[in-house]
């Protein structure tokens, strides 16, 4: 069953996480979703996928996946038992997406930057959310979208139905709560390096 290794847990520019990005690996498939910067999946990879093809972290995405022998797309893969397939979220002013990872017993999402909180999650067994605000949302110049908060993204997963929710997209004011000893109303913050398996049964978590 795949075994989703949390490259970093990290808004860019983090002074204590890594980028956020993941790496989803399955019988012999490697597949890496956003990081780069410090969050590198190594090699070798079957494809990069990113949830925008726009963001700043994109040149070192870029240069690293060539280094691989993969072009960084938004994209869909699907392969032995396992689809990650891309669905719109609201962020910013242009396309961007998360990803639907699906087993036949299980399914994750991982969302690591949104505006609005996506209805495509609901039910899913573990998500990866944002986590760039604590209290409050934080909104763009010109009003073109922006990061929801820790609290909200709490309360519209818990509405929604997730089983697990994982904070994978920690900002400055996420991490001054953390030091003031905070914890989410529902959910728990990620951490670089955190491994999770998708199978029957619960989700495990484990130390890589």
């Amino acid at each position: 069953m795949p075994r989703l290794v949390l490259l970093g847990a990290g808004a860019m520019n983090s002074p204590r996480y890594r980028p956020a990005g993941l790496l989803v690996t399955w019988a012999g498939h490697r597949i890496a979703l956003d990081g780069g910067s410090a969050a590198d999946p190594g090699p070798t990879l079957d494809a990069w996928l990113v949830c925008d093809e726009h963001a700043e972290l994109m040149p070192s995405i870029r240069r690293r996946a060539c280094e691989y022998g993969v072009h960084p797309i938004v994209g869909f893969f699907d392969a032995d038992g396992v689809a990650l397939q891309p669905f719109p979220v609201r962020h910013t002013s242009h396309e961007t997406v998360g990803y639907l990872i699906e087993t036949a017993e299980q399914r994750a999402a991982w969302a690591p930057e949104f505006w609005v909180f996506p209805e495509w999650t609901r039910g899913v067994d573990l998500m990866f959310a944002d986590a760039a605000g604590w209290n409050r949302p934080i909104r763009f110049a010109g009003g073109v979208g922006g990061h929801a908060c820790v609290r909200d993204v709490a309360a519209a997963a818990c509405s929604a139905g997730v089983g697990r929710l994982i904070f994978a997209h920690i900002g400055r004011p996420s991490i001054r709560a953390i030091d003031r000893g905070e914890r989410p109303p529902f959910g728990e913050w990620g951490r670089d390096g955190a491994v999770f398996r998708l199978r029957s049964g619960p989700l495990s978590q484990h130390t890589r």
